[in-house]
């Protein structure tokens, strides 16, 4: 009978946050893959686990999943996790997840802590609808891709970034979102955690006069569907009445349709989109 994978939440700064069934399940599985065993050892001595452990990370993520996947259908019960957080979240624990799916291995989320959920709950911005974006990515081509996605996101946004690289993405992200609302969340959960509502002006400021420390998390304001319609009208009213007609038009609506349509594109009624065509 093959084993189970348990993905296991870590702490992601205060101990106290490890839950009892992350704890059991970390002392009765065969093996922890850790994303790095000497950051782990910390935490399994601290609660005197004794379970062995292997490196799984970044740069092992597939070889590594084939052969863990080998020992799972071997029997072996395997806990996976991070150096902080869920696995699965913004690191290599998507992969091994994805190859145990396709080799028939049963596996399951032991609940806890999450940075990004951590950071929205407290950000004091709209929570029912969130965009995760983690890191973005370095390649020049696909960040400045995600970057115009982010610019039109209507749900809040989460974007993870470490110290050094902190005032570049603010500047960039200002540059692409305006000026928005957003909230600056760092050290969650240990001695200095702090989270600021501000804005992008505002806190490129203070991080052009002080240094940026710690692990940083960006809850941002996304645009509100609003300001998308008028941003949409604005767009639509650069067109006369008739060029806008003819775009429509000329993709075969009826002209019923098409005066319909104008109207709705441009917040007037029928009857303003008739009279100025008459005229």
């Amino acid at each position: 009978m093959a084993g189970k994978l348990y993905l296991c939440a870590t702490p992601i700064g205060n101990l106290e946050d490890i839950t009892f069934r992350v704890l059991r399940t970390l002392k009765e599985v065969d093996l922890i893959a850790a994303e790095d065993t000497r950051n782990s050892i910390k935490l399994l001595n601290h609660f005197e686990i004794k379970t062995p452990m292997t490196s799984y990370h970044e740069y092992n993520k597939i070889e590594k999943a084939y052969k863990l996947v080998e020992k799972l259908q071997e029997g072996k019960n395997i806990a996976l996790i991070t150096d902080a957080g869920t696995p699965g979240i913004s690191d290599p624990g998507e992969e091994l997840v994805r190859i145990c799916y396709e080799n028939g291995i049963e596996v399951t989320s032991l609940p806890g802590p999450a940075a990004c959920i951590t950071a929205l709950t407290m950000s004091g911005l709209p929570t029912r609808r969130f965009a995760f974006e983690a890191f973005l990515p370095r390649d020049k081509k696909e960040r400045a891709r995600v970057l115009e996605e982010l610019a039109q996101e209507s749900r809040t946004m989460i974007v993870y970034e470490a110290p050094h690289h902190l005032l570049k993405t603010l500047k960039e992200l200002y540059e692409v979102l305006g000026n928005r609302e957003l909230t600056v969340c760092k050290e969650l959960t240990k001695r200095y955690e702090n989270a600021t509502k501000t804005t992008f002006e505002d806190v490129i400021r203070f991080y052009e006069d002080n240094e940026p420390k710690g692990e940083y998390v960006l809850v941002i304001s996304g645009k509100t569907f609003e300001t998308k319609e008028q941003e949409a009208r604005e767009a639509w009213e650069s067109l006369s009445v008739e060029e806008h007609m003819a775009h429509y038009e000329a993709s075969g609506m009826e002209r019923k349709e098409a005066m319909k349509q104008v109207a709705k594109d441009r917040g007037i009624s029928k009857r303003d989109v008739y009279q100025a065509l008459l005229k």
